[in-house]
């Protein structure tokens, strides 16, 4: 069978957002089935998990520095480390990528999460992690995962945007225009679509997401990026 090959790589930054790249996705029997991206190396699996597509390190992996930009967590007198949605503890010299214990609390969600619906209650999901929200606390809690058979899949988005650099903008360029956007497009619009329903009333969700939409593209076109 013939394959076609497309230049499309994405990469689901927050809600209903897509960054795109020119890593090659292959067509039918090819690399990149079902419309994930092609791997990064072979020190990667990738997670579809409730249609997730992500690449992420292998758990058990060993790794002599961690990635420029983590997060460290201090859990009951031990320290792990986050970045891109993985986590990592220190193991003798170096780190290795490991689960995140359950009950440790953030206050961020990996950029790249779907969401699930267990009960009526959102869970968000990245890497084999569920985060729930923790209102009286303000906080993302790392919880059990929940039964199969109570999981609702977050219907499709309208409205999705996908985001092309220009200018050959870097990764490391890219992840901080996508952040800077972010953060201006919040303060805007009041609309964090990290929140639970956007940190908005359920019924000004529609017309505020579609405000904090149009913000990100306002400011990714200032900076050099092709929006639609």
């Amino acid at each position: 069978m013939l394959k076609v090959k497309k230049q499309l790589c994405w990469i689901l930054l927050i809600g209903n957002i897509f960054f795109v790249s020119g890593a090659v996705l292959a067509g039918p029997g090819g690399e990149g089935r079902r419309g994930g991206p092609s791997s990064p190396g072979p020190g990667y699996m990738f997670d579809q998990r409730y249609q997730h597509n992500h690449y992420y390190p292998r758990p058990g992996a060993m790794v002599n520095a961690l990635p420029g930009g983590y997060r460290s967590v201090p859990f009951r007198g031990d320290h792990y480390f986050f970045h891109g949605g993985a986590w990592y503890r220190p193991n003798g010299p170096g780190f290795v990528v490991t689960a995140p214990p359950i009950g440790l609390a953030v206050s961020f969600l990996p950029l790249a999460y779907t969401t699930i619906w267990v009960g009526g209650i959102p869970y968000y999901y990245a890497d084999n992690t569920y985060y729930t929200w923790a209102p009286e606390r303000r906080v993302y809690v790392v919880s059990e995962p929940p039964p199969d058979s109570e999981v609702i899949e977050d219907p499709e988005m309208p409205n999705k945007i996908f985001v092309y650099p220009k200018e050959g903008q870097s990764q490391e360029q890219q992840a901080t225009d996508r952040y800077e956007c972010h953060s201006w497009a919040k303060g805007q619009t009041g609309f964090d679509p990290t929140q639970p329903v956007g940190g908005v009333a359920a019924a000004q969700n529609s017309a505020k997401r579609q405000d904090y939409n149009r913000a990100m593209r306002a400011c990714l076109d200032a900076r050099g990026y092709s929006t639609k």
